[in-house]
């Protein structure tokens, strides 16, 4: 079942549905979304606004009152908050005592395991060593730095506001900062990059000694300005597969473990919220747009920030639609985002999707043929190759 919120659903029928969905587990992940831009990428199609005068304190005043709602719900003071990610948009812009104050509302209001992991996306441009002294003393643990490229020419034309030497300056600065675990995003298909080009960025990226690299292929979203507009000089496919094969040596040469389709992390340091997406387990979510997912409950805030902080002023959720999950939803994510990891999904969830579908079970029969689907050990997974090529598979899965 789905549905939008109205105001009055929002008071009341919403509350008591999520109240009605307490989570099947204890712990859970929180999701904190920051929603300011100092300007929006070219490629980018989350939700983000831009930060006018008054807008930043409107919105910290809401998000603290959503917590509080979301404390009220009856199940809330069972549960523990495992990890706690802020992303956005550029959490970033928060001042170390903003960033505090939220954290400091959500350990009042819920028990947050004393080993959390608590990750703030960041900015180049926007971090310097004593904000991020702040964060860390507020009690962030990991950094998520979105570097995207290290090529000058190429990260004016992403709308990017640092260059190579802030990106190499910022990452000085978080280890200077006392951060131990710092992820690093990079991008590759972009326009105007070629294999050599990208590599020589990973090569560089690595050579910093990050915990945690994530590495996304560009894609032409709904909603970005390049979706919309469409960007020439995107490189042909033979390219862009040679930037991921190029990647991933080189990861694997460092001693990374490419453990996502789009992550790599040493040992010990995979992304624990993440992780939570991916074993399709269960987490809350705070801000314009935040996605949360509790108990068969799938919800989703209001996009516009003015009308987020209108709904939290009027003392209601600001959720504008849901979604009760079926049992062959639940199996059909279970299995994607699985499968988006090198642990992979026991066979046997593969098993009962596959039950009466001869044409996929034949399609993931020529997969295991072709080597890009492996069994071992009860569990499935896909190779490297696999990960390449999964986009294919997940859509008939699902």
């Amino acid at each position: 079942m789905t549905g939008a919120a109205s105001p009055d659903q929002a008071v009341g029928g919403l509350t008591e549905m999520l109240a009605g969905s307490p989570p099947r587990s204890d712990a859970l992940g929180f999701y904190l979304h920051v929603p300011f831009c100092a300007a929006r990428c070219h490629y980018c199609s989350f939700n983000t606004a831009p930060l006018e005068d008054g807008a930043l304190a409107r919105y910290l005043g809401a998000l603290h009152r959503e917590l509080d709602l979301l404390a009220e719900l009856p199940w809330a003071p069972r549960v523990r908050i495992a990890t706690v990610f802020l992303g956005g948009g550029t959490p970033s812009l928060l001042e170390a005592d903003q960033l505090a104050a939220v954290l400091d509302r959500l350990r009042a209001r819920f028990d947050v395991a004393a080993d959390a992991e608590v990750t703030v996306e960041c900015n180049p441009e926007s971090v310097t060593r004593a904000k991020l002294a702040g964060y860390r003393a507020a009690g962030v643990t990991r950094v998520s730095l979105g570097v995207q490229s290290l090529d000058d020419a190429v990260l004016p034309r992403l709308g990017r506001l640092h260059d190579a030497g802030g990106a190499r300056a910022a990452f000085a600065a978080a280890r200077e900062a006392g951060v131990a675990n710092v992820s690093v995003d990079l991008m590759y298909g972009l326009p105007g990059l070629d294999v050599a080009g990208f590599a020589r960025a990973v090569e560089a990226v690595l050579a910093w000694g990050p915990e945690h690299l994530s590495a996304y292929g560009l894609t032409l979203d709904a909603g970005s300005l390049w979706g919309a507009a469409g960007v020439a000089g995107l490189p042909p496919e033979d390219t862009v597969v040679g930037q991921y094969w190029a990647l991933a040596r080189a990861a694997a040469r460092r001693g990374l473990e490419h453990y996502e389709i789009s992550n790599y992390a040493r040992p010990g340091f995979r992304s624990l919220h993440n992780q939570v997406y991916w074993r399709a387990a269960e987490y809350l979510a705070a801000g314009p747009g935040a996605c949360g997912f509790v108990g068969a409950l799938r919800y989703a805030n209001v996009k516009a920030t003015p009308r987020y902080g209108e709904a939290l002023e009027a003392g209601r959720l600001p959720v504008d639609s849901w979604e009760e999950l079926t049992p062959r939803q639940r199996l059909g994510e279970r299995l994607i985002l699985g499968l988006r990891t090198s642990d992979g999904v026991p066979r046997a969830w593969l098993d009962e999707r596959l039950a009466g579908d001869a044409a996929l079970a034949r399609r993931v029969g020529d997969w295991r043929a072709r080597e890009l689907l492996v069994d071992a050990a009860g569990r499935v997974r896909l190779t490297e190759a696999g990960f390449l090529l999964s986009d294919a598979l997940f859509v008939d899965l699902l």
